[in-house]
């Protein structure tokens, strides 16, 4: 394995997790900027409005997302075990 080989799997490996958590991160952020703007039109500084309905965004995202995740995983995992197979 050389130095290459390496940094071609750290490279997919971080590609990965970059696109298993956009959906995730995706949502979080427009549900964020969404009651920010919500609470400044309204005046309401309710510090658990935030935290509630992104929590229940990021769960509904990643149950949807999850098939979308779970492919990416394991292209991943097959990537690696095939570089092992053949001995990179």
């Amino acid at each position: 394995m050389t130095e290459a080989d390496a940094l071609d799997i750290v490279q997919y490996a971080i590609w990965t997790v970059l696109m298993t958590s956009a959906p995730a991160v995706l949502i979080a952020m427009i549900v964020g900027v969404t009651i920010a703007l919500v609470q400044a039109l309204t005046q309401v500084q309710e510090i658990t409005l935030t935290f509630v309905p992104k929590i229940v965004a990021i769960l509904l995202t990643v149950s949807v997302s999850a098939p979308f995740m779970g492919a990416q995983i394991g292209r991943l995992t097959d990537v690696i075990f095939s570089r092992i197979v053949t001995g990179f």
